[in-house]
């Protein structure tokens, strides 16, 4: 069975989306999102997708889950269900979102690559990590050129 990470970025009061976009922009985040999906397999939901600036994410297999049994885009394959989406794959399955997405991997997961956003914005997408059972084993305090807080955080189980 294949290895299970979030990779998630999450501000202060629980929002990871605004409007189909991320509400910050971290260009240090972005690249190591790309180094920590590059080579594997991601899954993400349907919106999430349709977010994505460059589509299909390029080196790496991009999955999409949808219950829109009709939906095709070209580059991605298309699942109807997690339990689908990760089926049959080897290697490490880095789940990039939505909310919904993060909400059922999270019970399968074994890490949890998480960006902290030290601050609170306005959005209408949210993930509300409970950490019970998770242990932190890495932490990476950063601050961006125009003072938003941050850190990389590594959580296992």
């Amino acid at each position: 069975m294949s290895e299970i990470v979030l990779v998630v970025a999450i501000a202060d009061n629980g929002v990871i989306g605004r409007r189909g976009a991320i509400p910050w922009h971290i260009s240090e985040d972005l690249k190591r999102f790309k180094a920590l999906t590059l080579g594997h397999t991601i899954v993400m939901g349907r919106k999430t997708w349709d977010s994505l600036p460059k589509k299909p994410l390029p080196g790496r297999v991009n999955v999409v889950v949808t219950r829109q049994t009709d939906w095709q885009a070209e580059g991605a394959i298309t699942a109807s269900s997690l339990g689908k989406a990760t089926a049959g794959t080897s290697g490490t399955v880095m789940v990039i979102g939505g909310a919904e997405i993060y909400e059922r991997a999270l019970p399968l997961a074994s890490r949890i690559e998480l960006t902290e956003v030290h601050k609170a914005f306005d959005g209408d997408a949210r993930f509300e990590l409970d950490r019970t059972g998770w242990h932190e084993t890495a932490r990476e305090d950063h601050v961006t050129p125009d003072g938003l807080r941050y850190s990389y955080v590594t959580l296992t189980r």
